[in-house]
């Protein structure tokens, strides 16, 4: 699965960015807003422009925090045009041009281009804090941000690495050995739903640690014990569980190492 990254240097692309938007419909743009535009203009080394930035990133996020007022809507508009007014006009003289890339970024940000601006920010700031930002926009409920994290930096695209750290939020009462299988399984991209129900089922059996043991050998693919399990059930009558463990049926799984003896 292609995850966006143009490359090492160049970091990701805004596409990739923007896929934080559509994975939480509780996305706070005042809280990325506020986020990025901290990291950029500290970057902004004229004193002056970045003093023009922080007044505008500040008017802005008022607006964004409170987005029914016209009045704070003006002039956020308006402190956003200055700024833009004085980078063109910085960069149209060719000089003192010191600070316009990071500048050129913060108004994306501040004109709600949040992708666009992450993209052009990454160059300079690094891609932790906007991953960060980003994150904490999200306003998840019962999700684990870390894993999510981990899965990005590890090469997973937003949408399957939320996917993950919700899923592993939403079951943070399963078994540590399971928390393992369903991270080992997010990282190599192969975490779906079909696998998620399975892992509660094996939640939900209640497994003595002999039991959990086959499981999670079971889970992980191993080939020799899937064949022996698979014998065993026949032994016992379980044709049915037995044909589905074999073709790779995870749901078999729950089943087959709760019929393991004691």
């Amino acid at each position: 699965m292609s995850t966006g990254v143009v490359n090492a240097q160049a970091g990701h692309s805004a596409s990739w960015w923007g896929k934080f938007l559509d994975v939480s419909d509780r996305f706070d743009a005042a809280s990325v807003a506020e986020h990025l535009g901290d990291e950029i203009i500290m970057k902004i080394p004229s004193r002056l422009l970045r003093r023009e930035a922080e007044i505008a990133a500040e008017v802005v996020v008022r607006h964004l925090n409170k987005p029914a007022s016209s009045e704070l809507a003006e002039r956020a508009n308006r402190a956003i045009e200055r700024l833009e007014a004085t980078v063109q006009r910085l960069d149209e003289r060719a000089a003192g041009s010191s600070g316009l890339a990071e500048t050129f970024a913060l108004c994306h940000v501040l004109r709600g281009r949040f992708a666009e601006g992450a993209a052009e920010a990454e160059r300079f700031v690094g891609t932790a804090p906007i991953l960060e930002a980003f994150m904490e926009a999200l306003r998840l409920e019962r999700f684990d941000s870390r894993l999510a994290l981990r899965l990005m930096r590890a090469g997973q695209s937003p949408e399957v690495a939320v996917r993950s750290g919700l899923a592993v939020g939403k079951y943070a009462w399963w078994p540590d050995w399971l928390l393992t299988i369903v991270t080992e399984k997010a990282v190599a991209g192969t975490l779906d739903e079909e696998t998620i129900q399975a892992l509660d089922q094996c939640a939900y059996a209640d497994l003595t640690p002999t039991q959990a043991r086959v499981a999670r050998q079971l889970l992980r693919g191993d080939e020799q014990l899937l064949e022996a399990t698979a014998q065993r059930l026949e032994s016992l009558g379980a044709y049915g569980a037995a044909g589905k463990l074999r073709d790779g049926d995870l749901m078999a799984v729950a089943l087959a190492a709760r019929m393991v003896p004691l």
